[in-house]
């Protein structure tokens, strides 16, 4: 399993399998933002390590960029990278109001350094 806060600061290649705009397969909201995963990871979940892409306006299909916090849910195994392009930063404040959309039907904590 490959520990999520190790990629904080790192830049990734993030595939976009929900693009900006797209709707969720089985639930009844919109992907506020790109969302995907990172190639060749494992998260707690048996699956990708997933990301949340922030500052890009458009639908993508890839991007790379640096990682710059963690979302780690403390109710659920599934932690979320929040990548960000071109060295911006957005605030935890930022960060919950942009993930709001998903992460709102999950207890989480925003973790900017390496444990």
């Amino acid at each position: 399993m490959t520990n999520s806060l190790t990629f904080i600061g790192q830049k990734v290649n993030v595939i976009i399998d929900r693009p900006l705009g797209s709707k969720h397969s089985q639930h009844d909201f919109k992907y506020e933002v790109n969302y995907g995963y990172i190639p060749n990871t494992k998260s707690a979940d048996g699956e990708e390590l997933d990301a949340y892409v922030l500052g890009v306006d458009k639908p993508i299909t890839k991007t790379r960029g640096t990682c710059i916090a963690v979302i780690r849910r403390t109710d659920d195994v599934d932690d979320k990278l929040i990548v960000t392009q071109d060295g911006k930063d957005f605030s935890d404040a930022e960060i919950e109001k942009l993930t709001e959309f998903q992460e709102k039907w999950f207890k989480h904590v925003i973790l900017r350094s390496k444990i």
